[in-house]
């Protein structure tokens, strides 16, 4: 298998369909949670919906140096998450975060390994290989926070 096939393949896992690591995907689980419990504040940790938002941010800011531009993206601004008040926001912020998950998959399936090995943006920052591992990790990492925070708020109202 090509290395970017087989990391294609794993955020298809972790976003989409997957079920081997975590036993669950962004997908499925955000699609399971109202928007009253994406909202809901668990002592100081992140809303689901703050971390939705953070990952998304990611997602664009990755697509957007994929397509050979700019990484404009900044952590200090990756949980400035816009008031969600209604069901259609929240969908909206699932929906748009699906979208940018399929279009890095999609990006990532064609890097060859001479692109893969090519340093990210600047040196420092690693390969690319190095930083679609990061999101990968990043991205089960937050999912499983995810999980958490939506058992709480679940065990807590019953």
């Amino acid at each position: 298998m090509h290395l970017s096939s087989y990391l294609a393949t794993r955020l298809q896992e972790v976003y989409l369909d997957g079920k081997w690591i975590a036993h669950t995907n962004y997908s499925d689980l955000l699609r399971k949670i109202p928007v009253e419990i994406a909202v809901t504040q668990v002592s100081s940790l992140n809303t689901i919906a703050h971390l939705t938002y953070h990952i998304n941010y990611y997602l664009a800011g990755l697509n957007s140096v994929l397509d050979g531009g700019d990484l404009d993206i900044r952590d200090k601004y990756s949980f400035d998450l816009e008031p969600i008040s209604s069901e259609v926001d929240w969908q909206q912020l699932v929906n748009t975060l699906l979208t940018n998950a399929k279009s890095f998959i999609n990006r990532v399936k064609k890097l060859s390994n001479e692109d893969l090995a090519a340093p990210f943006v600047k040196e420092e920052y690693g390969t690319y290989l190095r930083n679609i591992e990061g999101v990968i990790e990043h991205s089960y990492y937050h999912l499983g926070q995810i999980a958490i925070i939506r058992k709480i708020i679940i065990k807590e109202n019953a």
